[in-house]
């Protein structure tokens, strides 16, 4: 796809005298397109092109449940998050129905999340198929962070085979409402001197944070779009919302935005997966696979100075079922034997009792320590 760079116009030159502080800072925003759905279409071929609903299935059994996304082809049929697996059917009763998989959906994400770190400064992962990076270092205006995002875009599609959006602005913000501005597959930048221009025909609900009970009252106010709402005056918005959510409305409005680019701690992991070249129980043919991923996992931990506690072998087999075997350590290490050996245990031991072949494997560990100071620390 095309990137879409905004030009401006004299009707909002005058945006262009917001304070220094504004222009210094490029954040992108990389958002995947219909991420679970996308992930089983590529583990999946032949359901490509037709429409995909990924469902939570509750422990009733039959199709009690919700419906957690689905891909493009079924949202045109009207198909949306939340739905009743049973309302889904009856829409589109030719569609395939496939149970969440996270497993599988955390592992193709370690993959795609690796790749965009790798070109970036600050990296905030918000949630398994999106992420933020402070790109400012990185590039020196927003030309060129149209062409980074575009160097992303296609190294993923090259490499995990997946489409994403991404966005460019002056902040978080506007990074996000840009990046589903031409989805899927889109790129939009916008410069400081661009953002009441871009912001101001937008439903308001294209505000990350303004739900339905909020935009329902704003329409109620006579406000459909970004730009209506940046005419009311913050007194208005304080009196309908309250202090907090008044002064945010008006200030998100007016493409307003200083939270930063954090990188977040907790408890994460680092994962490699890989498909067979053909399905197989051999276990000498998945045993030199988890050598290999083993090595691709041990130099990420050695390149961020990490230890971890504990390994976890993954297997998918050619029903798309998700397996996994996990050993945690009587204490932390971070050398490639261990991962190796651990590994081979857990591979061995599943497939004793389970001897069908298996499509996918992979290797993961978590609990993952700095080795200076053992602070944890999020890894993706």
């Amino acid at each position: 796809m095309p990137c879409h760079v905004y030009i401006p116009t004299p009707l909002f030159l005058i945006w262009m005298s917001l304070p220094e502080d504004s222009h210094r800072r490029i954040i992108l925003h990389v958002d995947m397109d219909y991420f679970f759905a996308q992930c089983e279409e590529r583990e999946r071929p032949q359901i490509k092109g037709k429409p995909v609903v990924i469902c939570v299935y509750s422990a009733r059994g039959g199709d009690s449940g919700a419906v957690s996304t689905s891909n493009y082809e079924a949202r045109k049929l009207g198909i949306k998050a939340g739905i009743p697996i049973s309302r889904a059917k009856k829409i589109a009763p030719d569609a395939v129905f496939l149970p969440v998989n996270m497993e599988l959906y955390h592992s193709i994400s370690d993959e795609v999340m690796e790749m965009i770190k790798n070109h970036c400064g600050i990296f905030e992962q918000e949630s398994v198929d999106e992420t933020f990076c402070d790109i400012t270092g990185k590039v020196s205006d927003f030309e060129e962070a149209g062409i980074l995002a575009q160097r992303i875009k296609d190294e993923i599609r090259q490499k995990a085979g997946l489409t994403c959006s991404a966005g460019a602005g002056p902040n978080k913000l506007v990074a996000k409402i840009a990046s589903d501005f031409k989805k899927p597959d889109g790129l939009t930048v916008v410069k400081p001197g661009e953002v009441l221009w871009f912001l101001e025909p937008l439903k308001i609900t294209e505000l990350p944070g303004v739900g339905k009970k909020t935009g329902d009252r704003l329409n109620e106010l006579g406000v459909k779009t970004i730009g209506g709402l940046s005419k009311l005056s913050i007194d208005e918005l304080i009196r309908e919302f309250g202090q907090a959510k008044g002064i945010w409305l008006k200030q998100a409005s007016e493409g307003i935005d200083d939270s930063p680019v954090v990188e977040r701690e907790g408890t994460e992991q680092i994962g490699r997966m890989t498909t067979l070249k053909t399905d197989t129980a051999d276990p000498d043919v998945i045993i030199e696979a988890i050598n290999e991923l083993s090595g691709d996992v041990h130099r990420k931990l050695e390149a961020r100075k990490l230890s971890f506690k504990s390994v976890t072998f993954v297997a998918i087999s050619t029903d798309f079922k998700t397996h996994t075997r996990t050993h945690t350590l009587s204490a932390v290490a971070k050398d490639l034997d261990t991962i190796k050996n651990t590994a081979h245990v857990l591979a061995k031991a599943f497939l004793d009792e389970n001897p069908f072949p298996l499509r996918r494997v992979g290797i993961r560990v978590a609990n993952l320590e700095e080795k200076k100071g053992q602070r944890t620390l999020v890894e993706f």
